[in-house]
């Protein structure tokens, strides 16, 4: 009978281990890939990858995106005026 439960018991901590090693595989690769593409995207772009510049870019795109709601409102006036905002915001980082 202890047979059983120390079979069962090394099954269960092998399928633990497993699901561990693999998530821990995962997300170590994954901070790898979030690294690589944040590198890519500031070496594009031709600014250093500080927290301030992604704050600033990601402001940047976000007054672009409000441009595009507004056009998409039909509001030509407030499109202009978040596109001029955001490539104003923009190109504070692109030089």
């Amino acid at each position: 009978m202890d047979d059983v439960f120390a079979f069962i018991g090394n099954a269960a901590g092998e399928f633990i281990r497993f699901i561990v090693d693999g998530l821990a595989g995962f997300f170590a690769h994954l901070g790898e890939a979030a690294h690589g593409f944040m590198q890519g995207l500031s070496e594009a772009l031709g600014i250093p990858l500080t927290l301030i510049n992604l704050v600033v870019l990601v402001i940047g795109l976000w007054l672009l995106w409000r441009g595009l709601t507004a056009l998409l409102r039909r509001a030509l006036f407030a499109t202009l005026v978040w596109w001029l905002l955001g490539v104003t915001v923009l190109s504070w980082l692109i030089r």
